[in-house]
């Protein structure tokens, strides 16, 4: 599997470190308010990822943090604490809120079949661990105390911008809004890594800390909560593109300068969603939900379907045009897999070329349009029904598109209204014109056909015999 490493700025085999555990860790949302789904699309690519390894035969275990602790606008304790400003908007209290929009979350996450990964820390769970880690970069020479905080120094490092090839928009968004110059910092670079004087007098959330009570900058839960779960040497660091700087790049700082060597192999990147009128950002007010989607009627797996149309490493637009075209090929793909019928045994060695199409379609980056392409292949393909069904069962099992539950509730609609719709009558009309097609009368099949049309009966020949509807 060919993956695009963010760190070496190029397409890498993938080796894992042990080839029976494949260490895997996420970025995972700060939980004041509802994932927006420009959110979803990096949590759905991600999701692939992890699914695909799974299916090449590795073992995974991933890990996600949940952010619920203060949330900054910079590393000078400038703007306005996201945790606090969601409970203020609800009338709740910071954890209060915290657990509501984790769950909101997870529930988003389960109508797009996204899997759950195996461990979850929320980041007020892993305190004493940031303050160990902070403890031993201050050990080390690479922290210092400056105005009651715990400062990263980054002049201690060779290399610190190691994801060079973003551009100044990425970057901009990555340093977030309002940044103020922090006069504690030696370097305009240095981040914060414990917080004992903060603007903010009412804030929630402290702990005490051999510095004075306070509590941990956003950069430091990641490394300590990856460690926690995965040790010293992780595989694939995931995020949104947004996050390569300072949050990734700052990781890589602090982390490597814990232990003193390489940290993350491969590091995924999933470029941004969007709109006419630009990035979608929950900062700027201007966001859609999985919820606003339900709410206009569409299935949230047509926004998987969507996103898996496009490669992750684009930037994706959407609009509701873009949506509604996804939603009318998904639903005829869904109409193909309907019509077909498990008769006939499953063939192995067509089966085989059919998965040999997808791999390579997973292997190329995680090429997910190729591998939708790879769909519309099997559905072409000259086999039997029964092996077009195995390999759509099988492929199903990485895209998470509902194909086969999707497919057998468009047969059960068909049987209900065929079924709503019978009358003897027609029935036998539509029969007597297949008898007279097949005696080659094609006068009388003719005749029966128009007589039908006059009665507002159009007829439909498929592969399967003659159906009819009316007009």
């Amino acid at each position: 599997m060919y993956l695009y490493n963010s760190l070496s700025h190029k397409k890498e085999l993938f080796v894992p470190n042990n080839p029976d555990l494949v260490k895997m860790y996420t970025c995972g949302p700060t939980v004041y308010h509802y994932a927006h789904i420009g959110n979803l699309r990096s949590y759905i690519m991600e999701d692939v990822l992890e699914k695909s390894l799974r299916y090449l035969g590795y073992p995974v275990r991933r890990v996600m943090n949940i952010t619920d602790v203060g949330h900054l606008s910079s590393d000078g304790d400038t703007g306005e604490d996201k945790m606090l400003k969601g409970a203020r908007r609800e009338h709740k209290t910071v954890m209060e809120i915290a657990q509501m929009y984790t769950d909101a979350f997870f529930d988003d996450c389960a109508k797009l079949n996204i899997r759950k990964p195996e461990i979850v820390q929320p980041a007020t769970g892993c305190i004493p661990e940031f303050i160990d880690m902070v403890g031993k970069l201050l050990d080390g020479g690479y922290a210092y105390l400056a105005g009651g905080n715990v400062y990263f120094d980054t002049s201690k490092l060779e290399k610190y911008y190691v994801f060079t090839e973003h551009d100044e928009e990425d970057l901009a968004v990555g340093v977030r809004e309002g940044v103020e110059e922090d006069t504690n910092k030696r370097n305009k670079n240095d981040f914060v890594l414990w917080f004992t004087k903060s603007k903010f007098e009412d804030q929630a959330l402290k702990w005490e800390s051999p510095w004075g009570v306070g509590y941990p900058g956003w950069h430091i839960e990641c490394s300590a909560i990856s460690m926690k779960y995965l040790g010293e040497d992780l595989d694939i660091h995931c995020g949104g593109i947004d996050n390569a700087f300072p949050h990734h790049t700052n990781e890589i700082a602090q982390s490597e300068s814990v232990i003193g060597h390489k940290w993350c192999n491969y590091w995924f990147h999933v470029h941004h969603l969007n709109t006419e009128g630009g990035k979608m950002s929950k900062s700027k007010g201007e966001f859609l939900t999985l919820s606003s989607l339900e709410s206009r009627g569409y299935d949230p797996i047509v926004y998987r379907f969507f996103c898996l149309q496009s490669h992750y490493r684009r930037n994706l637009v959407f609009s509701w045009e873009n949506l509604d075209n996804a939603a009318l090929a998904y639903g005829k793909l869904i109409e193909k897999i309907a019509a077909l019928r498990g008769g006939e045994p499953c063939q192995p060695e067509a089966l085989e070329a059919l998965r040999q199409r997808f791999t390579a379609a997973l292997n190329a980056d995680l090429n997910t349009s190729l591998a939708i392409t790879a769909l519309y292949d099997v559905l072409k393909a000259k086999c039997s029904d029964a092996t077009k069904l195995a390999a759509l069962a099988e492929f199903d099992t990485v895209l998470s598109l509902n194909l086969l539950p999707a497919a057998e509730k468009q047969r059960e609609k068909a049987a209900r209204e065929a079924a709503a719709s019978a009358d003897p009558e027609i029935d036998a009309l539509v029969a007597d014109r297949a008898a007279a097609k097949k005696a080659k009368n094609f006068a009388e099949a003719d005749r029966i056909r128009d007589e039908l049309k006059a009665r507002g009966i159009e007829i439909i020949d498929t592969p399967q015999g003659s159906k009819w509807r009316r007009l």
